[in-house]
C-alpha cells in the first residue's frame, strides 16, 4: 500500500518532465498507476470480501505515536476500485480532450488519485486528515487552472475555503473523539466505540466536515461554481471521487457513532433535505454540467442518510449507490464534455437533434441516465430499490414513514432530471447546431461505453455486486425482517410498487416541469458565500485599521508587553524558587560582559542608523565571544558568522533609510512605556533563565547525546544534533528559511518595482561621494560599470578577486569537517554567502552573475530537495526516515574513506543556506541598483 502511494507521488512528479518526449502517449502512461491500483486491489479482494483485512504500518516517530497506519478492508476495496477504476478511464479520455497544460493536468489528476488512496486506506486519523486536505489543495489547482479566468479563480477559492474550514472543524472533532476513545486508530474506534457527552460533540464537528466535502446543503454551493473547471476534473473529482470522501467518512464511523445522539438526526435531516432541494435545482439548470452538479449534490445527500442510519439494509443500499453512482455519474459528465469539445456549447437552449447525429454517444449516455433513474437491470435499480427497502422496513426508527416519503419525493425528482438530461441533450429536431456535430472518434467515447456498460454489468451480475456490497453491510446487525439480498426480482412487493410509481411521478414531473418555481434567491448559497466573504473582508479592514498602525516600534511594544504580562504574570504567581549561579567561569567573561553592557547602552543613546547597528553587531560579537570561552566553539562561529551577514544585509537596507534617528517626533510617553516594557523583558528572561535552570530534576539531554555521539560516525556534538539526532527540526527549519526569503524577496521585489522610475534621491545627491584615492581609471571586473565612479575601490576589487576562492575554499572545509570539528552545513553556507555579498558589493550583480551562473531559487530548491531525499531514502531500505549511517571504503590510493550519510544532508543545508543568500542579496541588490542609478541621473551622470 505504501508503495503504491509512492507511485502515484513519484509518477505525479516526473511526468511533467516527460510531457514533450511522451506527446499523446502521455495519457497512456499515466493510467499504468491507477490500472495497477485496480489490479493489485483485485488480488486482495477474496480474502478482504471472506471478512479478512490488509494491513501496513510505517513508524514515523514511535515515541511521539506518529505513525502511518494503513488498512485495506471491504469498504477500502470498494472505494479503492472507484477512485482507481474512474481514474484511468478519466486519464485515457483526456487524450483526447485536453489540448493545453497536458503535463500539469496528468500530473495534479494522478496526485489527486494518490490522495485519494491514501485518504481511503488511513486507519488513523491525522493520516486520513492529511489525505483529506491534499485532495482540497489538488481541487484548488485543478478547478483554477493557471488562473487566467476570474470565474475559475472565485471557483477555486470558494472550494478552497468552504472544503478546507470543514476540515479544520473536523481535524478538532478528530482530537474529541480520539482523546474520548484513548486512541486515534479508525478500526480501534469502531471496534470500541466511546461514549459521554464530548463524542456527541466530536460527532457534530465531524459531521460539518464530512458536509462540506460532500456538498450537502448549505455547504453545497462551491460544487456547483467548481463547474468552471474542464470536464474530466468534474467527472473525477466531483462525482466520483473526492465528493465521496465525506459519503466514506460517514460510512466508515457510522457502525461506531451511529446511536451517538446527534448523528442519526444530523445525517438524516441534511442528506435528505439536499437530495431534495438538490434534485429540483437540476430540474431548473439549463447548462448540463449544472444540471449533473445539483444532482450529484442530490445523490450524495442520498448516500448519506443511507450510510449514516447505521443499518444492514441501509449500509447494503449506500453502499451499492456508491458504485452505481461513480459509474453512472462519471459517464455522464464525460458525454456533456464530449458534447462541450465539439460544439463549443453544453446550454440545453442550444442542443437538439443530437441524438441522430450521435447516436452511440447518445445510447451509452442513455444507458447512464437510465441508470440513476433507477431503471431495471441497472445497477442504480438495486440501488435504489434497496434504498426504499431500509427506510420502508429496516431503520429501526422513529418516523420512518415520513422518511420514505421524502425519499420518494427525492427519487421522483431525480427520474425528472434524468429525462430533462436526455431530451436536453439529443433530444428534439436537429438543428443548426447539430449540423456541426463530426464523426466521434471511437477512443474518446470508449470511457464513456465502458462506465455507462459498468452500469450494467453490475446491475445484470448483482450477484458480484452484493458481495462486495454485503462484505461491508455485514457490520451491521441483520435487522428484525432479516438479512436483505440483492436481485433484480423479489416478487409483487410494496418496493416494486413503489419503484413503479416513483417513474411514473418522474415522467409527469418532467412533463411539468417548465411551471416548477425556481429556488427562493435567500437559499442560493452561491450569494450566501459571497456575501459572508464580502462581510469578512469589511471585518479585517476594521480591524485592521486599529491594529495595524503601520508603525515597527508599536507592534514590538503591543508584543513584548505581551510576553511580559502574561508569562510575566504565570512566572510571579508560582512562586518558584532559585539558587544563585556561579558568578563566572573564566576571568575573561566579564571583560565580555562589560563590552556587551556598554555596547548595548551606547545602542540606545546613539542618533546615528549606521553606528546603532555597528554596536548592536558588537553585542552579539561579544555574546559570541562568551560562546567561545564557555567552551561553545561551534555555536561561536554560527554567532559570528550570522553577526556579520546580518550586518552587512542591514547596511545595505540603510542606504535606503535617512542618516539618523529623529527621537523629537516621539511623544516622550511613549519613550517612556518603551524603556518599561524593555526592561521588563531583560528583567522576565533573566529571571526565567535563572528558575529555569534551577529546576531541572531529570539528567541533562546533552549528557545522551554525548554518550550515542559515537553511533553516529561524529566527534562533534552539536554538528551531530543537527544532522543525525535532531534531524527533523533541521529540516523544519530549513523549510520555514527557505519559504520566509522567498516572502521577503517578493515583498522587496514587489515595493522597488516602479519606484524608482521618474523619481530622484530626494535631494540626497550628495551621498555618493564623488572621488577616492584609489578610485580606478578603468573598467575591469565585469560588474564594475554598474558602479558610480566614486562608489569603487581598486583595493577593494583587487583583494576581492584573491579572496574569493580562498573563501570558497573555506567554506568547504567547514561542511566537509562539521563531523569532526567547529562547522558543517550551516556555518559553511553562510562563509560561502558572505563570499558571494562581497563579490556583489565590488562588481554588482553582472559580476555575482559570472560568479553564481545558476539560479538562486535552483540552488536553494537543489538544497531542500537533498535534505528531503536523504532523509526520506532510508525508507526504500527498510530503515526509518532520516536515519544516517557510517560508510567505510577502502580505496587504493587514499586508502580507507570513512564518512556518514548525513553528511549529503548537511550539503543539503549548505546549498539550502547559500541559495538563500542569493536569493536575498539579489532582492536588496535589484533595489539598491534602483537607487545607485536615480542618484546618479539627479547628479546628471549614469552609473558606469
Amino acid at each position: 500500500m505504501l508503495f503504491l502511494l509512492a507511485a502515484h507521488a513519484g509518477l505525479a512528479a516526473v511526468i511533467l518532465w516527460w510531457e514533450r518526449r511522451l506527446g499523446r502517449w502521455m495519457w497512456i502512461v499515466a493510467p499504468l498507476v491507477p490500472l495497477a491500483v485496480v489490479a493489485w486491489a483485485g488480488t486482495r479482494a477474496p480474502r478482504v470480501l471472506s471478512g479478512g483485512e490488509y494491513r501496513e504500518s510505517l513508524a514515523w516517530a514511535p515515541s511521539l505515536g506518529l505513525t502511518v497506519d494503513l488498512r485495506l478492508d471491504a469498504l477500502s476495496l470498494l472505494m479503492l476500485w472507484i477512485v482507481a477504476g474512474v481514474g484511468v478511464l478519466v486519464l485515457l479520455y483526456c487524450r483526447y480532450y485536453v489540448e493545453r497544460d497536458a503535463g500539469r493536468q496528468a500530473a495534479l489528476l494522478l496526485a489527486f488519485a494518490g490522495a485519494m488512496t491514501g485518504l481511503v486506506l488511513a486507519d488513523n486519523v491525522f493520516v486520513l486528515y492529511v489525505f483529506w486536505e491534499l485532495t482540497t489543495v489538488v481541487s484548488f489547482l485543478l478547478i483554477a487552472g493557471r488562473g487566467e479566468s476570474e470565474r475559475q479563480r472565485h471557483a477555486a477559492r470558494q472550494a478552497l475555503l468552504v472544503t478546507a474550514a470543514g476540515g479544520l472543524v473536523m481535524l478538532l472533532g478528530f482530537v474529541v473523539l480520539g482523546q474520548s476513545a484513548g486512541t486515534y486508530s479508525l478500526s480501534a474506534i469502531v471496534a470500541d466505540p466511546p461514549r459521554g457527552g464530548a463524542v456527541s460533540a466530536a460527532v457534530v464537528l465531524i459531521l460539518v466536515g464530512a458536509f462540506a466535502k460532500s456538498a450537502q446543503m448549505p455547504l453545497h454551493g462551491w460544487l456547483p461554481a467548481a463547474m468552471v473547471a474542464p470536464t474530466p476534473v468534474s467527472a473525477y473529482l466531483h462525482a466520483a471521487a473526492m465528493v465521496k470522501a465525506g459519503v466514506y467518512l460517514v460510512a466508515r464511523l457510522a457502525p461506531a457513532l451511529a446511536e451517538v445522539g446527534p448523528w442519526r438526526p444530523m445525517v438524516l435531516g441534511v442528506g435528505l433535505v439536499t437530495m431534495v432541494l438538490g434534485a429540483w435545482r437540476a430540474l431548473r439548470a439549463t447548462d448540463l454540467k449544472l444540471l449533473l452538479a445539483y444532482g450529484t449534490i442530490s445523490e450524495l445527500g442520498l448516500m448519506i442518510a443511507l450510510l449514516g442510519v447505521g443499518t444492514r439494509t441501509a449500509a447494503l443500499a449506500g453502499a451499492v449507490m456508491l458504485l452505481a453512482h461513480a459509474a453512472f455519474k462519471a459517464a455522464l459528465f464525460l458525454s456533456v464534455g464530449i458534447l462541450d469539445h465539439h460544439l463549443g456549447t453544453r446550454d440545453i437552449r442550444d442542443l437538439s437533434g443530437l441524438g441522430r447525429r450521435l447516436p452511440v454517444l447518445c445510447a451509452v449516455a442513455a444507458l447512464a441516465a437510465a441508470s440513476m433513474a433507477g431503471l431495471p437491470p441497472l445497477v442504480g435499480h438495486l440501488g435504489k430499490e434497496a434504498a426504499v427497502e431500509a427506510f420502508l422496513h429496516g431503520t429501526g426508527i422513529d418516523g420512518h414513514d415520513q422518511l420514505t416519503v421524502v425519499l420518494l419525493i427525492g427519487s421522483v425528482l431525480t427520474v425528472a432530471y434524468a429525462a430533462r438530461f436526455m431530451h436536453g441533450a439529443f433530444g428534439g429536431r436537429p438543428q443548426e447546431t447539430a449540423s456541426r456535430a463530426e464523426r466521434l472518434k471511437p477512443g474518446f467515447v470508449a470511457p464513456v461505453a465502458v462506465l455507462s456498460g459498468a452500469g450494467l454489468v453490475l446491475g445484470v451480475g448483482y450477484a458480484g455486486t452484493g458481495a462486495l456490497a454485503t462484505a461491508y453491510a455485514d457490520g451491521y446487525p441483520p435487522g428484525p425482517h432479516g438479512p436483505y439480498e440483492l436481485s433484480l426480482w423479489h416478487g409483487f412487493t410494496p418496493v416494486l410498487g413503489l419503484s413503479v410509481l416513483t417513474l411514473a411521478l418522474g415522467g409527469l414531473v418532467y412533463a411539468g416541469s417548465g411551471s416548477l418555481p425556481a429556488v427562493p434567491r435567500p437559499l442560493d448559497a452561491e450569494r450566501g458565500f459571497d456575501r459572508v466573504v464580502a462581510a469578512v473582508d469589511r471585518l479585517s479592514v476594521a480591524v485592521t485599521r486599529h491594529t495595524q498602525v503601520g508603525s515597527l516600534p508599536v507592534y514590538l511594544t503591543v508584543l513584548l508587553a505581551t510576553v511580559a504580562l502574561v508569562p510575566g504574570t504565570a512566572l510571579a504567581a508560582a512562586e518558584l524558587s532559585w539558587e544563585p549561579p556561579r558568578t563566572w567561569w573564566s576571568p575573561l567573561e566579564p571583560v565580555l560582559a562589560m563590552v556587551v553592557l556598554t555596547a548595548a547602552v551606547a545602542v540606545v543613546v546613539t542618533r546615528h542608523r549606521l553606528t546603532g547597528i555597528l554596536l548592536a553587531g558588537a553585542v552579539g560579537y561579544g555574546v559570541a565571544g562568551v560562546f567561545l570561552v564557555r567552551g561553545a566553539p561551534d555555536v561561536a562561529l554560527t554567532q559570528f558568522l550570522v553577526e556579520t551577514m546580518t550586518l552587512v544585509v542591514v547596511v545595505l537596507v540603510l542606504r535606503r533609510m535617512p542618516a539618523r534617528f529623529n527621537p523629537g517626533r516621539t511623544a516622550m510617553g511613549a519613550r517612556l512605556l518603551r524603556a518599561a516594557v524593555a526592561g521588563a523583558i531583560g528583567v522576565l528572561v533573566t529571571w526565567l533563565a535563572l528558575v529555569a535552570s534551577s529546576a531541572r530534576t531529570a539528567p541533562a539531554v546533552s549528557s545522551g547525546y554525548v554518550r550515542d555521539v559515537a553511533e553516529t560516525g561524529a566527534h562533534n556534538v552539536v554538528n551531530a544534533i543537527l544532522i543525525d539526532f535532531r534531524a527533523l527540526d533541521t529540516l523544519g527549519e530549513i523549510s520555514v528559511l527557505l519559504v520566509a526569503a522567498v516572502g521577503v524577496t517578493s515583498l522587496v521585489r514587489d515595493q522597488a518595482r516602479g519606484r524608482f522610475a521618474g523619481q530622484g534621491d530626494g535631494g540626497r545627491g550628495g551621498a555618493f561621494p564623488t572621488a577616492h584615492w584609489d578610485e580606478p581609471r578603468h573598467t575591469w571586473l565585469p560588474g564594475a560599470g554598474e558602479r558610480p565612479g566614486g562608489e569603487r575601490s581598486l583595493l577593494l576589487e583587487v583583494a576581492t578577486r584573491l579572496l574569493f576562492p580562498s573563501v570558497l575554499v573555506l567554506s568547504l572545509f567547514l561542511l566537509f569537517s562539521g563531523h569532526y570539528r567547529p562547522g558543517g552545513g550551516f556555518a559553511g553556507g553562510l562563509v560561502a554567502g558572505q563570499a558571494f555579498v562581497l563579490r556583489y558589493l565590488v562588481g554588482g550583480r553582472a559580476d555575482l552573475g559570472a560568479a553564481v551562473r545558476v539560479p538562486a531559487g535552483v540552488v536553494a530548491g537543489t538544497g531542500l530537495m537533498l535534505t528531503a531525499a536523504v532523509g526520506f531514502l532510508p525508507l526504500a531500505v527498510g530503515g526509518a526516515p532520516l536515519e544516517s549511517t557510517v560508510v567505510t571504503w577502502d580505496l587504493p590510493v587514499l586508502g580507507t574513506v570513512k564518512f556518514a550519510t548525513s553528511l549529503f544532508f548537511d550539503m543539503g543545508v549548505y546549498l539550502l543556506v547559500v541559495g538563500v543568500t542569493l536569493r536575498l542579496l539579489s532582492a536588496v541588490g535589484a533595489s539598491l541598483d534602483g537607487i545607485t542609478a536615480t542618484a546618479a541621473r539627479h547628479r546628471g551622470g549614469a552609473p558606469r
